[in-house]
């Protein structure tokens, strides 16, 4: 090998080797992102299902709360029979029953002041499953931004090992596709709609 081989070599290494160190400054810059799309997917799906459970436990309270209104009503209606048949004695204590079961079925359907009511139950309940889908959608989101880092990184990875280029520019318009995915999930998880 002459002078001037050896001189050309060494300028090849040098170059490969600076193309490589912006490789590995792009795989760097990839994990990064992975690192946190991976992390806000996770937050993102651990309130899907917080909500979830969330929202369920309301919906058992609406329903419980429905069960035991609809169970005074029809004890109010059977005391109005009684109350028809019972003699002038009785009909003070029956109307009064009655009056009590009338007050507390409406206290049942409505509730302000603790937001217990049915009323009150189903409206915490549809507020607990639209925070549960907006966490899915944002969910959903991030995990396609970590596919794309991921399958960023190995095509970077490979790009040090066959010398192709391309391959690193694939992986850069991958990282962009991660990046726009996590702005979606962040700021605009229902402009598209991924399930």
């Amino acid at each position: 090998m002459g002078a001037h081989e050896s001189m050309e070599h060494a300028e090849h290494a040098e170059h490969a080797s600076g193309s490589n160190k912006k490789i590995a400054l792009l795989i760097a810059v990839l994990a990064l992102f992975l690192a946190i799309s991976e992390t806000l997917g996770k937050a993102a799906q651990t309130e899907s299902i917080s909500k979830n459970v969330e929202a369920a436990n309301l919906w058992a309270f609406f329903q419980a709360k429905s069960i035991r209104r609809t169970v005074v009503v029809t004890a109010a209606e059977q005391g109005k029979l009684t109350l028809a048949a019972a003699d002038e004695a009785q009909k003070p204590a029956v109307q009064k029953q009655i009056d009590d079961w009338t007050k507390t079925a409406a206290r049942y359907r409505s509730e302000p002041e603790t937001g217990e009511g049915t009323e009150q139950l189903a409206d915490k309940a549809k507020h607990a499953e639209h925070a549960r889908d907006q966490a899915t959608a944002k969910y959903h989101h991030f995990e396609l931004a970590s596919a794309a880092f991921q399958i960023g990184i190995v095509l970077a990875s490979a790009t040090i090992i066959t010398g192709m280029l391309a391959l690193a520019y694939v992986s850069g318009v991958l990282t962009l596709a991660g990046l726009f995915m996590t702005a979606l999930g962040l700021w605009w998880p229902h402009l598209l709609h991924l399930h």
